[in-house]
């Protein structure tokens, strides 16, 4: 058996659920739940990552982020400005795989390019499933990962051994509706901005497995969000939680905030990876830009972070 198979498989197919092993070119399930017994062939793309997202899954034809979002986002978070909550986010991880000695598995879910992944990597689990549904977005992580050699069929390489524990990532395309895992197979879930699926999640997770999620807290980027609408809405962050309530419970809360002084081309790329890129009226957004170019905009981001536990007996 190779390094990065697994004793027992933690995947599973997207078209027929049969167990599924990771291989270096091409995943393969076994075929066993299959009425033929056929065997679905997943080829691993050269940047690293693996399609499991079928096409009767997909909503659209190119589903997820585009390009032009991944890569505004990657420069913003590599800038830096996020790097308060990406440590937060990392110190609870650490915290909760502290409390577990057995192997620990982690799904990130909506994973986009991967900045926080790539960090979640060195808090001490095993196996890091990096998911998310636009392959631009997990093209982006592979090729950072591999690079890295953080990947799964990448570790210890020529027997190779580093001080700091790096999880293998695995970069997979997927619906968060639809994950490609065998049920109870998840020590933790982290969904950073991304889609609450309470039933999908607490079917994954181990009893007692953790759930950390990430929002945009009362007041984050307020002065933006006034510059470019009329009417704003304010952040809800916790509307959210009666939803997950029949699965978790609720552990802990941490709000974070940091002020951001963004010049011109910051801004542009934080406006290009928000829902106001398209939602803003475009005079308003030229004339915010407009303003950054004398000065750099300032503004406050602020998160709110939850730590959630699955419930032995569901209610």
């Amino acid at each position: 058996m190779s390094d990065f198979e697994l004793p027992v498989s933690l995947f599973t197919c997207p078209i027929c659920h049969s167990p599924m092993q990771p291989a270096k070119d091409t995943w393969r399930c076994d075929g066993s739940l299959h009425p033929k017994q056929t065997s679905h062939p997943f080829d691993v793309a050269k940047q690293g990552y693996v399609n499991l997202l079928p096409v009767q899954q997909k909503k659209s034809k190119a589903p997820g982020d585009s390009q032009q979002s991944i890569d505004a986002r990657k420069r913003f978070l590599d800038a830096g400005y996020y790097q308060p909550l990406q440590t937060l986010i990392c110190q609870q991880m650490t915290q909760l795989l502290g409390q577990n000695d057995t192997a620990m598995n982690w799904l990130d879910i909506g994973c986009g390019e991967g900045y926080y992944t790539q960090a979640m990597a060195q808090t001490g689990m095993d196996t890091l499933i990096a998911a998310d549904i636009s392959k631009p977005a997990l093209a982006s992580l592979a090729k950072v990962s591999k690079a890295a050699n953080y990947l799964w069929y990448q570790q210890n390489i020529d027997g190779k051994q580093t001080d700091t524990k790096i999880a293998a990532i695995y970069p997979l395309v997927t619906s968060a509706a639809h994950l490609p895992l065998r049920p109870h197979s998840m020590t933790g879930i982290s969904s950073i901005f991304s889609p609450i699926l309470p039933e999908a999640f607490a079917t994954v997770l181990q009893e007692e497995g953790y759930l950390l999620i990430a929002k945009p807290d009362v007041r984050h980027l307020a002065s933006i969000r006034e510059a470019l609408f009329d009417s704003v809405r304010e952040h809800d962050s916790s509307k959210f939680l009666p939803t997950l309530a029949p699965y978790f419970e609720l552990v802990d809360t941490h709000n974070i905030n940091t002020s951001l002084s963004l010049p011109a081309g910051e801004l542009a790329d934080l406006l290009t990876m928000t829902p106001y890129a398209y939602r803003a009226r475009p005079e308003n957004r030229q004339a915010l830009l407009a303003s950054a170019e004398t000065a750099p905009f300032i503004t406050e981001a602020k998160f709110v972070v939850y730590v959630l536990k699955k419930r032995t007996t569901l209610s």
